[in-house]
């Protein structure tokens, strides 16, 4: 089933004849008509003490080319097998032979005790890139009890541009090893014209216990 999402673009306002929805200062209301576009299913990954998951375009029903400007990953439930570790990924602009596309990143977050005993946000530098072709760190560390995981979604805007650089941001939330609540932030972008193919998930330590990666492509 696709999901509507509003397409800003689309956006078409036009003059009514007093129409009464609004806008009504003694001239012509305003009304304003779109169309919307589709959040497409791609491929679902699941993960089963999982060493990596990866997204490789024209492999297994992956489709990760020019047929849409913008890709989302949805992950649900990310269990690490390692206490305290963190999700990751990188980029492949050879189909997955090779995850070493250069990046330039930042990361921030807030976090929260269980407990109340501290909260702050916080800029990360020891988890972004400059220019480095190494993973990029999504999570801050991760529980590896049975009731913790990590759960959030990441955009990639038009990687099949043989023009711009590949912009990603991500957003998720996660239960950390000392019972803390997390929120981070990840953004950037990999420093590359080249056509990005192929997108691979791992975690800094251990394997992927559990958990589902999806990916939808924007019409």
């Amino acid at each position: 089933m696709a999901i509507s999402k509003l397409n800003f673009n689309s956006l078409n306002i036009t003059a009514a004849a007093n129409k009464g929805i609004g806008f009504d200062s003694g001239a012509d209301d305003l009304e304003a008509t779109f169309s919307g576009g589709d959040m497409t299913f791609i491929k679902k990954l699941t993960a089963s003490s999982s060493g990596t998951l990866s997204f490789v375009n024209g492999a297994s029903s992956v489709v990760l080319d020019s047929t849409y400007k913008e890709y989302v990953f949805i992950f649900n439930n990310i269990h690490p097998a390692t206490d305290s570790a963190q999700l990751k990924f990188n980029l492949s602009a050879d189909t997955g032979s090779n995850y070493n596309v250069t990046k330039t990143t930042t990361f921030f977050k807030a976090y929260h005790k269980e407990d109340g005993s501290a909260a702050a946000l916080a800029y990360e530098s020891s988890d972004d890139l400059a220019q480095a072709t190494g993973s990029q760190f999504l999570s801050s560390v991760i529980d590896n009890d049975n009731d913790a995981c990590w759960d959030g979604m990441m955009h990639l805007f038009n990687p099949s541009s043989t023009t711009f650089v590949k912009h990603f941001m991500s957003t998720g939330a996660s239960l950390g090893a000392t019972q803390v609540s997390y929120n981070d932030f990840v953004a950037g972008y990999g420093n590359t014209t080249s056509a990005i193919d192929a997108v691979q998930f791992s975690m800094s330590s251990g394997n992927i216990d559990a958990g589902t990666i999806v990916l939808y492509g924007i019409n």
